[in-house]
């Protein structure tokens, strides 16, 4: 089990002082510290892992949320913020002697500029709400993450989401384009803005994936696209899931890039059928949903050589969606997948991480063969274009044991990805269930040289520690001069 650092005896006997002071900043009902009240912010989408705050504080502007961070700052009491709370990695698990700093109320659209092609809205908008306030315009955002109907634009930004469409379209990183942001001292910053680039150091895409870790966002631009002229969803199905796999590294081969290429396993699209009626075949083990999207004539002619190429890797069933309907009916399957489990186990393990497409049918294989060691079945859903593997380990929680088999299957399926070349994480973030894994992936001079970013931007080490890295080391020490070998760096550098 996941272990949290111990509570500070100091910063809970300033409770009460704190929550007065929280509440002199944000008057009314925005500080929450009733327990029973809290129990609503105890945990995010990774729901094994709960903890009830000190306090819940709502601000409502960019003013307010300097001023509270500025009063942790100097008091050293721990943030966490938080957005919906969708994260499945534990990224908005609250500490029980730290504050959640909900941004639910930063839900407005400021300003939307079809001409520039950007939309700049609060951090607590919805995902799919940036694409409905400009589809009547025939513009769209393009990362769609299958909580997109709930998840907000910041918690995309902290764990870089990226969605069915990331493919071709890019993660979140790739789509935004200017942040203001408040630092854990209560300074206010800007980075970028309505421009494609922004001069020097790149700090758009360090904040872009940064897990709360460095600031808090308030504000956001965003680039939108033009709706497509034409898109169709193909559905294809093989009989072994390692002929689905090769198909799919044989379209990217092809330099087709779909908008969209996604797969699920005989487990997970059976438990989509019966959830959403999308109509999948039941008696393939593996269906790919390939989206092509661009002139009605490009698209035709690529869905002929998709087919094609399924074909001579074996497919048994191959589908083109014939409307717009229909090709919505198709995605909903695979959007739903993840609740639809549900269905089928009293509980789900969500995994995510990242492998080379060619490694595609190698994991499959071996995951199956670790399903078998751990005696729990494992549904498989995943975008398979990129690489990014979404696991969902099925188990009882009431059944002894078997939440703790599941962390172990889920941390060997995550070894796995990196042992192939892969990463452990895609979108999901490390938040707490990755962060003891970092070590199979990073060693000590690259986590720390990590740390050292952490350390520029909070240097007093309030903003959601316990997460990503296994072992925090303080900025001081890593202020020292680094010495390996017996060998300073730089040896021809005076030393002062």
């Amino acid at each position: 089990m996941v272990k949290m650092p111990e509570p500070d005896p100091e910063a809970l006997a300033k409770r009460d002082r704190i929550v007065g002071a929280l509440r002199e900043i944000v008057p009314g009902e925005g500080v929450i510290v009733s327990a029973d009240e809290m129990r609503a912010y105890e945990c995010d989408g990774l729901t094994a892992y709960r903890q009830v705050p000190m306090a819940v504080v709502l601000p409502s502007t960019t003013e307010q949320v300097s001023r509270i961070l500025r009063l942790c700052h100097e008091e050293r009491i721990k943030v966490v913020p938080r957005g919906a709370g969708t994260s499945l990695s534990g990224g908005a698990l609250p500490l029980t002697d730290g504050i959640v700093l909900g941004m639910g109320k930063f839900n407005k659209i400021l300003d939307i500029d079809l001409e520039n092609r950007t939309v700049t809205v609060q951090p607590g908008v919805t995902n799919l709400g940036i694409t409905r306030a400009v589809e009547h315009a025939g513009f769209y955002y393009a990362p769609d993450p299958s909580s997109q109907i709930a998840c907000t634009i910041g918690g995309n930004i902290a764990e870089n989401s990226g969605g069915v469409h990331c493919l071709k379209y890019g993660l979140t990183t790739n789509n935004v384009l200017g942040l203001e942001m408040v630092l854990p001292n209560g300074d206010i910053v800007r980075l970028g803005g309505k421009h494609l680039d922004a001069e020097g150091y790149d700090l758009l895409g360090l904040m872009t994936g940064s897990e709360g870790l460095l600031g808090v966002v308030t504000e956001v631009t965003v680039r939108i696209l033009q709706k497509p002229e034409t898109a169709r969803a193909v559905l294809i199905g093989f009989p072994t899931v390692e002929q689905g796999g090769d198909c799919v590294a044989a379209i990217i081969a092809a330099g087709i890039i779909p908008g969209g290429l996604e797969m699920m396993d005989h487990p997970a699209l059976n438990a989509a059928e019966d959830f959403c009626h999308a109509g999948y075949p039941r008696d393939v083990q593996a269906l790919l949903i390939c989206e092509l999207d661009g002139p009605a004539a490009e698209v035709d002619h690529l869905i002929g050589v998709v087919s094609g190429i399924a074909r001579q890797h074996g497919a048994t069933y191959i589908k083109a969606s014939e409307s717009e309907e229909e090709r919505i009916a198709f995605w909903a399957g695979r959007k739903n997948a993840f609740p639809a489990a549900g269905r089928i186990s009293p509980d789900y393990y969500c995994m995510d991480g990242t492998i080379p497409r060619r490694q595609l049918a190698y994991v499959l294989r071996r995951m199956e063969e670790m399903s078998q060691h751990y005696g729990l079945r494992v549904a498989n859903v995943f975008h398979a274009g990129d690489g990014n593997l979404h696991p969902l380990i099925l188990y009882d929680a009431n059944k002894p044991g078997e939440l703790e088999r599941a962390e172990a299957f889920g941390a060997d399926i995550l070894k796995l990805c990196v042992e192939v070349g892969g990463v452990l994480t895609g979108e999901h973030g490390v938040g707490v269930e990755k962060r003891d894994l970092m070590d199979t992936m990073f060693n000590e001079d690259d986590l720390k040289q990590q740390q050292r970013v952490k350390c520029a931007f909070d240097p007093s080490q309030i903003l959601n520690p316990g997460k990503v890295f296994p072992t925090l080391h303080r900025c001081a020490e890593l202020g020292r001069v680094h010495v390996h070998r017996g060998e300073l760096r730089f040896p021809d550098l005076p030393r002062f």
